[in-house]
């Protein structure tokens, strides 16, 4: 069975940073897709930033720059450093994996694509 389980979350100012963390257990990091999704109130689910098994990183536009995906295969593990922080980056960010499928464009709406529970980042002005 697949859990997924974030932490790392917490209120910053602007300008801060924060360092997600996922810890997966029940598939193989290495063989993953995994990626990081966040969701305001009131507004859609959108992507952060992804990994796949073939080396694919895909980040949002709103994002690039500022945080960086990285996966620890040793620990299975998924991270979101999250520097230069806005008020905009607040979010609960949910990571996802998919341990079946590389990376596409509508992979987050696969059944396959395992969510976890969702780490709330609040950034203050």
């Amino acid at each position: 069975q697949v859990q997924l389980v974030e932490s790392g979350g917490g209120s910053v100012q602007a300008g801060g940073s924060l360092r997600l963390s996922c810890q997966a257990s029940g598939l193989t990091s290495s063989t993953s897709c995994m990626g990081w999704f966040r969701q305001a109130p009131g507004k859609e689910r959108e992507g952060v930033a992804v990994i796949d098994s073939d080396g694919i990183v895909v980040y949002a536009d709103s994002v690039k720059g500022r945080f960086t995906v990285s996966l620890d295969y040793a620990k299975n593990t998924l991270y979101l450093q999250m520097n230069s922080l806005k008020p905009e980056d607040t979010a609960m960010y949910y990571c996802a994996a998919n341990p079946y499928r590389s990376y596409s464009d509508s992979w987050q709406n696969l059944r396959s694509t395992y969510w976890g529970q969702g780490t709330q980042v609040t950034v203050s002005s």
